[in-house]
């Protein structure tokens, strides 16, 4: 194994190979967004995209680049300004670190849903109740009652693909 490879399991995953894959899913992640955003940004926001933070239980690497995927879907379509869009990165790497631990904590798969949806369920509504002048908890139960979809489709994605990739 050379320097530039990292031990994943039996196999060896070098640094292109995972520059290559937080590339493509930083790219899914916009797309998807961009795709799905007359639901994602409504009042019940379904980011089916924020599924995509369960990769990290896979590949702990992605736990910043899908970070960067929320912080730049934020930029192109969110408009709500530097706050949204620093917050995007945080909240991503926050949840996508919850669902590191969940994973390494050896816990099931379905405790996978529980950041995805409470991460930015709870996490978003603090800025955007300043910014929307809405009250924080009607936000953060809109906000959680949107990411339930995320959070299933998320523990589906890790079981199919979890062999996979």
């Amino acid at each position: 194994m050379n320097s530039k490879s990292i031990l994943i399991g039996k196999e060896s995953m070098t640094t292109t190979r995972k520059v290559a894959i937080s590339g493509v899913c930083v790219g899914l992640y916009v797309i998807l967004m961009y795709l799905t955003q007359g639901f994602a940004f409504g009042q019940y926001q379904i980011r089916i995209a924020t599924s995509f933070y369960a990769l990290s239980a896979i590949h702990p690497f992605l736990i910043v680049p899908l970070a960067v995927g929320n912080m730049m879907s934020n930029i192109i379509m969110g408009g709500l300004g530097f706050f949204d869009i620093l917050g995007g990165l945080v909240v991503g790497i926050v949840t996508s670190t919850s669902i590191y631990l969940v994973k390494k904590l050896k816990l099931n798969d379905w405790f996978i849903a529980i950041p995805i949806i409470f991460g930015p369920g709870l996490i978003v509504p603090i800025w955007l109740s300043i910014i929307l002048n809405i009250p924080y908890k009607i936000l953060a139960t809109s906000l959680c009652i949107g990411q339930i979809i995320p959070g299933i489709v998320g523990v589906i994605l890790i079981k199919q693909l979890r062999n996979r990739i």
